[in-house]
């Protein structure tokens, strides 16, 4: 591919990033420069076909799931009655996801664990993990506090029409009790049918732990074959991810139909003080933390950039889950360690989450008006740390652990009605930072146990750029 060739791309790509965001201008200034409906039409018909261009020339999955969310926010605002009957499209792509989500982790766990020939290693990767998922999220929730105090969003805060006829999730009281009971499985098969990664990950290292005391010529044969289920998995991702683009820009599409752009007006100071305090914790914790690494930025960017579209379209880190394991092992990234460390980090780094989740809760305080001082926002904060373990896959299971946080410290749920009617906008910026933040991780940890591959790291970001990625 020619140098020209390569200018020409970047120039498409940056014209039509440009073209977007002046049109998003447009539209969400109610029509500022007092433009006609025609003109505004054409002008976003134009840009949407600079990417469909530029797509056709890029010919990769990440580009095509760009232009899919592109084109489906464009039809949820232009068709909004026909978007929202293409949800099933999107709950089908999530359904293939899920079918492999206990296959691959079981498989991949028992390989990683089964593999290593030194069970103190194992050990190390564990509280090495758990350690740094700790530090993180208190660093996560650390600023969600502060942002929420700066902007002081919920003071005064006007409930949007209509929002009112809203119900609640309903919620079970959890001790702490449940919380650690729920961690191991009652019945393996019955975890795999609810989904729930915690006891499916307990069930793995077990199982994987207890290959480690077979002779070779009996653990050889099983771990043979989990090898091959975990090589089946992977191809069975890439078969579906095929149907990425249709899957994401329907539930784009389904999104932006039946909650219209104009809910961005409403609690705009939330969402804005949540989208801020995210990108201060991108660029505050995790950036310094990938430079420390020494991981280069772009290949990381490279790596991430599918799994999280994906996250980011369909509100489920789960739906990312095999793709950013595959990814992150062309990144360098042993399998074995991102075996075990991203199905934990699922459950224990949350850090989107956990952000959201202390941001959320004194919001509702300031909306009622009942003042909190900032160590009882830390207490409450902590709690949330614990109680949140294990919401990762599930769509809006965040607004499940905030309605029940909130009603076990005697706080008023009213504000939370207010939440609900911008909490899908909300659920994609947390899922999206926690794939970024579990992606890190298994980086970190890799670095750390002196076994993350620099050179295949470097032969993947020179891979990309000679394909002008």
């Amino acid at each position: 591919m020619s140098i020209g060739m390569k200018v020409k791309k970047e120039k498409i790509l940056l014209i039509a990033f440009l073209s977007f965001f002046a049109y998003v201008f447009i539209h969400l200034s109610k029509n500022f420069f007092g433009l006609d409906k025609l003109t505004l039409c054409l002008f976003r018909y134009f840009v949407i076909s600079i990417f469909i261009f530029y797509a056709f020339l890029k010919k990769d999955l990440t580009t095509w799931i760009l232009l899919s969310i592109i084109i489906g926010i464009e039809f949820g605002i232009d068709h909004p009655e026909i978007a929202v009957e293409l949800r099933f499209l999107s709950q089908i792509f999530l359904r293939l996801i899920k079918t492999i989500i206990a296959p691959i982790l079981f498989s991949t766990l028992v390989v990683g664990i089964a593999s290593h020939s030194n069970i103190k290693q194992l050990g190390s990767m564990g509280w090495k993990s758990l350690l740094y998922f700790e530090i993180v999220t208190t660093l996560a929730l650390f600023i969600g506090l502060i942002a929420i105090n700066v902007s002081q969003a919920g003071v005064g805060i006007v409930m949007p029409s209509g929002i009112t006829s809203h119900q609640f999730p309903k919620v079970e009281s959890k001790t702490w009790q449940d919380t650690i009971l729920h961690v191991f499985p009652e019945n393996f098969i019955k975890s795999i049918y609810h989904g729930d990664v915690l006891p499916i990950v307990v069930f793995s290292v077990i199982f994987g732990i207890s290959m480690l005391f077979l002779d070779e010529k009996k653990r050889r044969p099983i771990l043979s074959f989990t090898e091959s289920i975990s090589e089946i998995m992977f191809k069975f991702t890439k078969i579906i991810m095929y149907f990425a683009p249709i899957g994401v820009g329907s539930a784009i599409a389904y999104t932006v139909g039946h909650m219209g752009l104009d809910i961005l007006y409403n609690l705009f100071q939330l969402l804005f003080t949540l989208y801020i305090a995210l990108l201060i914790f991108l660029i505050v914790v995790l950036f310094p933390i990938l430079l420390w690494i020494k991981v280069p930025l772009r290949g990381f960017v490279k790596a991430l950039m599918e799994p999280v579209s994906l996250a980011f379209a369909t509100t489920s880190s789960e739906s990312a889950l095999p793709l950013l394991m595959e990814n992150l092992e062309k990144l360098g990234v042993p399998r074995k360690i991102i075996a075990f460390v991203i199905p934990t980090g699922y459950s224990f780094n949350l850090d989107g989450t956990t952000l959201y989740l202390s941001l959320a809760t004194v919001f509702v305080a300031q909306a009622s008006g009942i003042p909190l001082s900032f160590s009882q926002q830390i207490f409450i904060g902590l709690t949330l740390i614990l109680t949140s373990k294990g919401v990762a896959g599930v769509p809006r299971a965040s607004l499940v652990i905030l309605l029940a946080t909130v009603s076990s410290f005697g706080l008023p749920t009213w504000p939370i009605l207010a939440i609900i009617g911008i909490d899908e906008l909300m659920d994609m910026a947390r899922t999206t930072v926690n794939v970024i933040g579990n992606g890190l991780a298994s980086c970190v940890i890799a670095r750390s146990e002196g076994e993350l591959d620099d050179e295949k790291m470097l032969d993947y970001i020179k891979k990309n750029r000679d394909n002008g990625l």
